[in-house]
């Protein structure tokens, strides 16, 4: 029989261990934004909706200001208009690049709804490819950038270097730290010093003392319902970089002319960006421990994880090789079972938008498909992994995993 009880002591004992460094991190990331909130003088003023054109929103205004502040740009975009991190991905992109221009993926294939926005493997209509940009990638090695090979496919053309910085769907590649982007950054300036380095930060965020753009990153997008959220955030996404570059996404997002002028900020949604933003630090250490947990609970069980335990982190994502349809789907169904919220309903694989296998999601979150909160989800394909990511507080990731583990039960 299994002694899940010494599984789980020995988990916790792993969580101790490898947990300071990243409390370290909150620490230091909990003052940046405190003094950004200083310098910036928050205040209840700040918190209030606005409607309509929502001309001088200065709630709206300042946040952006914090934001360039705390990632260490010339300018921001923070939006609940953005629906989603793939919309902010693709509106930076589409805003930045025209017909003709050539984007370059550093880090291998994107993740699967980075594929949609790219228009390849499969071309989509509206895509970066359907609007006459040209595409290629430069494959990791060894489960690192290749910067030989990124220098030597950078052309004339080459507008613009997309950089992945969680591992996504990849069972090959590994999430790249703030110093590897670095790596990147500096290694195609010296081929190319007008070329757009772009990053993808989802699940990054606050992981590390310093971000992509404090490393040579020249613009960079992410989801607030993800890290940045704090859990607090009902949507949104932010775009943060160069000020040229943050303006042509702008006009993206809303019209040529337009750009960040505009946008309302509705019902609740000023008071939770500031307040999200504020925990932000404290639950990405909360998600990170719920991760570095499961990955010893299943490696103790005989599964293969990455990252390992004891491995530095540079992201909330913990993958779980677990081999068989049936192990995903039961892994995804007691995650499900043990959330605050629809615990009741059973997921099951299905299609979804952008997406280009059946994949399973748990996510009985409060915000509705909010990463930062307990979440898994994987694609039903060989070698059915799933990502786990997430959690508002370490006690309800520790139960969510050991029911996982028990349902799941060890590799035989």
């Amino acid at each position: 029989m299994t002694d899940y009880a010494e599984i789980e002591r020995v988990a916790l004992e792993e969580v101790e261990k490898h947990a300071k460094i990243y409390e370290e991190a909150a620490l230091f990331n909990t003052a940046k934004v405190m003094k950004a909130f200083r310098e910036h003088m928050v205040s209840d003023f700040y918190l209030k909706p606005t409607t309509g054109y929502a001309y001088s929103d200065v709630g709206r205004e300042n946040l952006d200001a914090i934001y360039a502040d705390i990632f260490k740009t010339e300018a921001a975009l923070v939006r609940s208009q953005f629906v989603s991190g793939t919309h902010a991905l693709a509106v930076a992109l589409l805003g930045v690049l025209r017909a003709g221009d050539e984007m370059l993926a550093a880090t291998g294939t994107p993740y699967d709804t980075m594929q949609t926005i790219i228009g390849s493997p499969v071309k989509t209509p509206g895509s970066l490819v359907d609007m006459g940009i040209t595409y290629k990638e430069v494959p990791m090695l060894d489960d690192k950038p290749d910067l030989e090979a990124i220098c030597s496919a950078i052309t004339d053309k080459t507008k613009l270097v997309h950089i992945q910085r969680s591992c996504g769907y990849s069972s090959v590649r590994k999430t790249l730290n703030v110093a590897q982007i670095g790596e990147i950054c500096r290694a195609v300036k010296q081929v190319k010093p007008d070329v757009i380095c772009f990053v993808d930060n989802c699940y990054g965020e606050f992981i590390e003392k310093q971000e992509p753009t404090e490393v040579g990153a020249d613009l960079m997008a992410g989801s607030l319902i993800k890290n940045l959220g704090g859990g607090f955030a009902p949507t949104g996404g932010y775009i943060v970089g160069r000020a040229d570059l943050v303006e042509l996404a702008s006009y993206r997002l809303t019209a040529p002319g337009l750009g960040g002028e505009m946008g309302a900020t509705l019902g609740d949604t000023a008071r939770e960006f500031y307040q999200g933003l504020f925990m932000a630090p404290h639950i990405v250490v909360q998600a990170v421990k719920t991760a570095i947990f499961a990955a010893a609970v299943f490696k103790n069980m005989g599964y293969a994880v990455k990252p390992l335990p004891e491995e530095v982190r540079s992201d909330i994502i913990q993958a779980i090789r677990l081999e068989t349809r049936e192990r995903l789907c039961n892994f995804c169904i007691a995650i499900q079972s043990n959330s605050p919220v629809d615990a009741h309903v059973e997921p099951v694989p299905a299609m979804i938008p952008g997406y280009q296998d059946e994949i399973i999601m748990a996510a009985g979150t409060f915000v509705q498909g909010a990463s930062i909160e307990l979440s898994a989800d994987g694609p039903c394909r060989e070698p059915y992994n799933v990502y786990f990511q997430g959690g508002l507080t370490f006690e309800h990731g520790r139960i969510a995993i050991m029911s996982a583990a028990k349902m799941v039960g060890p590799k035989a």
